[in-house]
């Protein structure tokens, strides 16, 4: 490992990837690379403790198309990463999201919500109650007053599977990845200067780049700096059904989608098993190393909640569950990319509030057009930048699960 790089960049899960796999990508991008990654194994990282899924049903034009394209890197994963004959397979499951709405501010929200997606070109429709009991008979749907269906572009896939695929191709571009952990950014002026890393070493640093996810307030702090983003815990159960319902929808050759009631309770299909979880009661920021699972939530929330909406969930088990971190926005629960305004060569892609995953392929494309050219080209995300966090003024997005 060298003592200087362009580019440093701090984490070293999706996002992090991502960024070094299309920066060293570019043709006119010519400089060095380090990510620095305090933890190999991932084990804790919000990629691999996520539900691994991805959606175009978004309010706002630009985080639809963050999923365009982000689905589009799906689509074309395998040919994109392939290193050394080695192309891999995220095993994608166009199941679709189903947003279910039993409110009047709902189903407008739902109206208004898919203008903007019409607009953006997503495969979206709209369903009222018997469309969608036609399409899924398991449901009751009584109480539904209108539904939104995404038949393409949506899904789940191999989480971990994107992550590592990022990080091979990017060392095989060229990228250096360590395993170590910043514990100090030097500043002087209105540049960042260099990281201290906790083995001792002093590396000078073009720029930097905070992609440490839940730890991002850490990462900024230690360059003086401020980003309102903090760990927030979201339990995952995996539970078996006696009774099965995948396989009778009347659309998608029987697949079922990943189904958000209008309580914010979900669920969708794993492997023979259904993978779910809900918005908490309450939701206070947790301690970076809290991964203690809210074992109540299902059997006083999610399996009510579910029994309630079809028969045959009535009879499940839970035979898995786990919690990870949200990088938590506690100003809009959106992303934040971009340079700070006054520290220009420090670049935040933090606080995407449970949509990191899917929103890593735009955000790493974006970051490496900034740093190589100064600008965006493919997809503009300037309004998802810094300078909102700065004055106080919220990116309004309808669609937060």
């Amino acid at each position: 490992m060298k003592d200087s790089y362009d580019v440093v960049i701090v984490g070293g899960a999706v996002i992090g990837s991502a960024v070094a796999y299309y920066l060293t990508a570019n043709t006119d991008f010519t400089g060095s690379v380090l990510v620095v990654e305090k933890d190999p194994s991932y084990v804790k990282a919000s990629t691999s403790l996520s539900s691994s899924s991805i959606r175009t049903q978004f309010s706002n034009p630009i985080n639809v198309r963050i999923s365009q394209y982000g689905s589009e890197v799906i689509r074309n994963f395998a040919r994109m990463m392939e290193v050394d004959g080695d192309r891999p397979d995220l095993h994608f499951h166009s199941g679709g999201y189903l947003f279910l709405a039993n409110t009047p501010d709902q189903v407008q929200t739902l109206r208004e919500n898919h203008e903007v997606q019409k607009a953006c070109g997503a495969d979206v429709v709209l369903w009222n109650r018997d469309e969608l009991a036609d399409a899924f008979p398991h449901l009751r749907v009584d109480d539904i007053e209108l539904a939104s269906y995404g038949r393409s572009g949506e899904g789940w896939f191999n989480n971990t599977g994107m992550m590592y695929g990022f990080k091979a191709k990017a060392r095989a571009q060229g990228a250096e990845f360590v395993t170590d952990e910043v514990t100090a950014i030097g500043r002087d002026g209105n540049r960042v200067t260099s990281v201290t890393l906790k083995s001792g070493q002093i590396v000078t640093a073009g720029t930097l780049v905070n992609a440490s996810g839940p730890r991002a307030a850490l990462t900024a702090r230690m360059a003086g700096l401020d980003i309102p983003v903090e760990p927030r815990k979201r339990t995952l159960f995996v539970f078996d059904c006696a009774d099965t319902p995948e396989g009778s929808a009347q659309v998608n050759d029987g697949r079922l989608p990943l189904m958000i009631d209008p309580s914010g309770v979900f669920c969708r299909p794993e492997g023979k098993f259904f993978l779910s979880g809900c918005p908490p009661i309450e939701d206070p920021a947790v301690d970076w190393d809290d991964f203690e699972p809210r074992y109540d939530e299902f059997e006083e929330v999610i399996w009510p909640t579910l029994a309630e909406r079809s028969q045959q969930f009535e009879a499940i088990k839970v035979v898995n569950q786990w919690a990870g971190h949200y990088a938590f926005n506690t100003l809009d629960h959106n992303m934040v990319v971009g340079r700070h305004p006054e520290v220009k060569n420090f670049i935040f892609a933090n606080g995407f509030s449970g949509h990191g995953l899917q929103q890593g392929p735009a955000t790493g494309r974006g970051v490496s057009e900034l740093i190589t050219y100064g600008q965006y080209r493919e997809l503009d995300l300037s309004e998802v930048g810094f300078e909102r966090i700065v004055e106080n003024r919220p990116f309004l997005e309808k669609a937060v699960i």
